[in-house]
């Protein structure tokens, strides 16, 4: 009875910030964040675009399947795509994940094109089928590729070197985390490759449960852009110590341990930072951070607070349908009238010079007809 009505006060809570006008992103994010994040897919399709400041009133028109013909992407999206089946809801027909299948490729090449600057890479499509599940194909192209362009940037370069970056950040926050499990990462040489799959899929590959992704979904939708790499030291810290057995079965360990929902004290450790630029690892080359996704956030967080609620777009969105319709209509109007006067004042010259000539001729014969009548 009290979680129900705990659930009631957040439904009520998101839907009142919805409504505000502008919308309140921050208690957007912060319900995002608390316990349970948005609870349902049907609030996520509101509140996603919302994060991503994306106008759900004037989305584009969904990809043709002309981008296939000759793009240089098609055959290995087309290779993930079809080995993606785990990504899918268990039990669902094979007819219906074929044709999301089908979807999810076009919504992937679609963005591609219209973003020449942004790198198709593996893992990418773990990233899409998720938005593709909870808010459909036409909302999940324009929040991916807005995602793309902001959050997923570094990982779209042509080469890996801002993806590297961003994981050489992971052993600092560990070691501010917990000093005995970086050292002891340290001593085994664990590295940091065991955490790109993470990073760059945002949990998604890893993570069996879709409702564990869509949760922490939520969360990194909320908060700055590094802080999947936050999640993942928090993670690690969350893994049981090992034999110092080399690699593979440190990061074995660390896998399993995001089996798990999000726990309430990565929420208190990493959540509070989402909002800001994280100081913690700003010592790692500061300099670098400014080529990222990092130094844009601050204008992408200006611009989301600055949104419209629904109603008042849906309403906007009439207003110019009713405007274009009346511009067109007035504009017909005249181009039918200009065309009729234009062929009344010809008619009217044709007519006025054939009476002139008429009256011109008559002028000319007249005195010898009135002779020939009256000798």
């Amino acid at each position: 009875a009290d979680f129900d009505a705990k659930k009631k006060r957040k439904v009520a809570e998101i839907h009142q910030a919805l409504n505000s006008d502008p919308i309140d992103v921050a208690t957007l994010r912060r319900m995002a964040i608390s316990e349970g994040g948005l609870l349902t897919d049907e609030i996520r399709c509101k509140v996603w675009p919302k994060l991503l400041s994306v106008n759900t009133e004037d989305l584009p028109p969904l990809p043709g399947k002309e981008l296939r013909e000759d793009n240089k992407d098609y055959q290995q999206v087309l290779l993930d795509v079809r080995r993606s089946l785990r990504r899918f809801p268990p039990g669902m027909p094979d007819d219906q994940r074929e044709g999301l299948q089908e979807e999810l490729i076009d919504i992937i090449l679609h963005v591609l094109k219209r973003n020449p600057q942004l790198h198709y890479y593996q893992g990418y499509h773990d990233i899409v089928v998720t938005f593709l599940l909870v808010v459909g194909d036409r909302l999940a192209t324009a929040l991916v590729e807005k995602l793309s362009t902001h959050h997923l940037r570094d990982f779209m370069d042509p080469t890996m070197d801002n993806t590297k970056h961003i994981l050489n950040y992971l052993m600092p926050i560990i070691d501010q985390v917990n000093p005995k499990v970086h050292d002891f990462m340290q001593s085994a040489e664990v590295g940091t490759i065991f955490a790109l799959s993470w990073l760059i899929t945002w949990f998604g590959h890893v993570l069996s449960d879709f409702r564990h992704v869509v949760r922490l979904y939520d969360f990194f939708l909320a908060c700055h852009p590094l802080m999947p790499i936050y999640f993942a030291a928090v993670v690690r810290d969350k893994t049981e110590a090992l034999p110092c057995e080399g690699a593979e079965a440190l990061a074995q360990g660390a896998q399993r341990s995001c089996g798990c929902p999000i726990p309430g004290s990565v929420q208190g450790q990493v959540g509070h930072r989402g909002l800001e630029q994280p100081a913690l690892v700003a010592g790692v080359g500061a300099g670098w951070a400014l080529r990222t996704a990092a130094s844009t956030f601050k204008d992408f967080e200006l611009a989301s607070v600055q949104q419209r609620p629904d109603t008042v777009l849906r309403q906007r969105f009439r207003e110019r349908l009713r405007t274009e319709e009346r511009t067109e209509s007035i504009l017909a109007k005249p181009r039918t009238n200009r065309f009729v006067k234009l062929a009344v004042m010809g008619l009217t010259v044709a007519l006025g010079a054939a009476a002139l000539a008429v009256v011109k001729s008559a002028l000319e014969w007249a005195p010898k007809f009135e002779l020939q009548i009256f000798p």
